[in-house]
């Protein structure tokens, strides 16, 4: 023997059958606030010395520093290679 039961209902319908929470203004707040921190990206994106900052918070310095770095790094291995 077959029985078949067919019911319909919306999503929401379910939701409150089965006594889930209804999370939808949350997802409405999150998505707004989301959105709102993409639209400063993509300005400052636009905006070149702003962009400079981000990727390199030390600027010039920072550069500085790293090719310091490697220079003593090469000596230090180009030393070692030698007896």
């Amino acid at each position: 023997m077959k029985v078949n039961i067919q019911i319909e209902m919306s999503p929401e319908e379910v939701r409150k059958v089965m006594g889930l929470p209804d999370v939808e203004p949350m997802q409405k707040e999150l998505m707004a606030k989301m959105q709102e921190k993409m639209n400063t990206y993509v300005d400052e994106m636009s905006d070149p010395e702003l962009f400079m900052k981000r990727i390199m918070p030390m600027g010039i310095q920072g550069m500085d520093q790293v090719q310091e770095f490697f220079a003593r790094f090469a000596s230090a291995a180009a030393d070692k290679k030698e007896p």
